[in-house]
């Protein structure tokens, strides 16, 4: 399988969060990267699809704000990253305000996501590289990589969170029906609930959106992902949310992943484009699953034992020392499958 990376995408780095009243140091950092890399001796380069693909997912005004919301923060005075401090939870609609203050909280969700001064580069590359292994699957490969970072999975048409901006998978995932290749579903095993992509696609007859992710009851980004969620108009039925909660191991991950799966192949995909974060793992610092290396396998084992042409984006995953074992653990599984769901 090829592995597909950018070093631009290493130039986001933001220094701080706030995280439980308290400001924390930026969990996503590049050495993120780093610790995949160290598994993988060979990446591939990105190609450079230019801003339609993007366009036909993310609103124009909000692509807008994104390359020059730093430059705008900087220009306001301000050091550091740039970071919201009031959101429009009621009557949020499009105004034109000069202030980045009032422009962060338009397009932003949580106060976990600045923007510094390569954010913008970085995500641009991030999609790129999801749109290059894309390129691969369209070629014939079985299977593809794309070490996207910054992730995607949390950024809607129009807003950003969750230290998500560009919404890699879905991207991808749009472009990959006009190509041809769908039906397309998308399988998201991030810890999170990937909110982003079911917002994209929550109207959307054309992509199957799966998630199996920590119950928004008690975790970010707590007011989507409920199992009741299951989509609007021509898209209803085709979303499915599979919430769990905390402390769940392999037995009754497995069975969520086993209705994921079923639903999936059921739908007729043609193609899969899977959110994989690594951030189910027993000891991720910011997550609360109880998922071993083996059992990553095994997780690559199923979504392989379906034999549809696979595309991985990389979301989240913060045991930083031992990502690059865990995404390894999970790619072998995908691509020699057998040990499937038991």
């Amino acid at each position: 399988m090829k592995l597909f990376y950018d070093e631009r995408q290493a130039r986001h780095a933001p220094a701080r969060e706030l995280q439980d009243g308290e400001w924390a140091p930026y969990a996503e950092t590049p050495s993120r990267i780093g610790s995949i890399l160290e598994q993988y001796g060979d990446c591939h380069p990105v190609h450079d699809f230019g801003m339609d693909p993007l366009l036909a997912v993310h609103d124009a005004d909000y692509l807008t704000f994104l390359r020059e919301a730093h430059g705008r923060w900087q220009a306001a005075g301000r050091p550091g990253d740039a970071i919201g401090y009031t959101f429009p939870i009621r009557g949020r609609r499009k105004l034109s305000l000069e202030r980045i203050d009032a422009a962060l909280g338009a397009y932003a969700f949580d106060v976990g996501t600045p923007i510094a001064q390569g954010t913008w580069e970085a995500a641009y590359w991030s999609a790129q590289c999801a749109l290059t292994a894309l390129d691969e699957i369209a070629a014939g490969a079985r299977h593809a990589f794309a070490l996207c970072r910054p992730p995607g999975h949390h950024a809607g048409a129009d807003y950003m969170g969750g230290y998500c901006y560009l919404n890699n998978a879905a991207i991808a995932a749009r472009r990959a029906g006009t190509l041809g290749l769908g039906p397309v579903a998308i399988l998201d095993v991030d810890y999170h609930h990937g909110n982003g992509t079911q917002d994209i696609f929550l109207r959307d007859p054309r992509v199957l959106f799966a998630s199996i992710h920590a119950d928004p009851a008690t975790d970010y980004p707590f007011y989507w992902g409920h199992a009741d969620e299951r989509g609007e108009d021509q898209g209803t039925g085709t979303t499915l949310n599979l919430p769990l909660a905390r402390g769940a191991r392999w037995p009754d991950y497995s069975l969520a992943l086993r209705t994921a799966l079923e639903a999936i192949d059921a739908w007729g995909a043609a193609m899969m484009v899977v959110s994989f974060g690594a951030d189910t793992f027993v000891r991720d610092p910011i997550s609360h699953f109880a998922l071993e290396r083996e059992d990553y396998c095994r997780l690559g084992a199923a979504i392989g034992e379906l034999r549809r042409p696979t595309l991985v984006v990389m979301e989240g995953g913060y045991a930083v020392s031992e990502l690059g074992s865990n995404v390894a653990a999970f790619l072998d599984g995908l691509t020699c499958p057998g040990s499937g769901t038991g």
